[in-house]
């Protein structure tokens, strides 16, 4: 199995719907332009706190702890198109301004918990455009749709992701299809 088999078969384990967006940037890197913009410390910075509210350290390490703000600006500059770029970098933007109206200061210097509470009305507008049914042909996943599934590939296949958030057998020997489940325990990611 290669690397996008694992990603997608991640992906489909969490229970995740991919855009199309995604699933195009998994099914092959491109050569197209880098975006910059996704390289400054500043932006470094907000994707490291975005990703950290979405996953944060509990028991288990966080998003920045998994390094993920490293994973999304490889996965965007090497794999989606200018497009899907440009709808990311517009949405580090709008959640800066949105952070901006609502508390007076950007992301990064808000309290945990107005970064949840801040997320949190961004993911409900992600969930109202999926279920627009007039949306513009060719108009793209909404920002934080392209945001949280980085975010999601980007820890589970990490090695604190695997080895800390999921169960993990380094050298797991036989293949046992039927293992018992409990509620509550951790998905395996071997």
């Amino acid at each position: 199995m290669n690397r996008r088999d694992a990603l997608k078969n991640v992906a489909i384990l969490m229970g995740t719907a991919i855009s199309a967006s995604t699933m195009a940037a998994l099914s092959g890197c491109n050569t197209g332009p880098k975006n910059y913009t996704l390289q400054t410390p500043e932006t470094r910075s907000l994707l490291a706190e975005i990703s950290e509210t979405i996953i944060p350290e509990t028991d288990t390490p966080g998003a920045k702890a998994a390094k993920v703000d490293e994973f999304m600006i490889t996965m965007m500059n090497d794999c989606y198109d200018e497009k899907s770029q440009k709808i990311f970098v517009d949405g580090l933007k709008a959640i800066d301004e949105a952070s901006n109206k609502k508390f007076g200061k950007v992301f990064v210097q808000l309290a945990p918990g107005q970064k949840t509470e801040l997320l949190t009305a961004i993911d409900q507008e992600r969930i109202d455009y999926n279920k627009k049914k007039d949306k513009p042909k060719g108009s793209g996943p909404h920002y934080f749709q392209l945001m949280k599934e980085l975010t999601l590939l980007g820890y589970f296949t990490s090695e604190p992701g695997a080895t800390k958030a999921l169960r993990y057998v380094q050298v797991p020997g036989r293949y046992d299809g039927c293992v018992p489940y409990k509620k509550g325990d951790k998905a395996w990611a071997t």
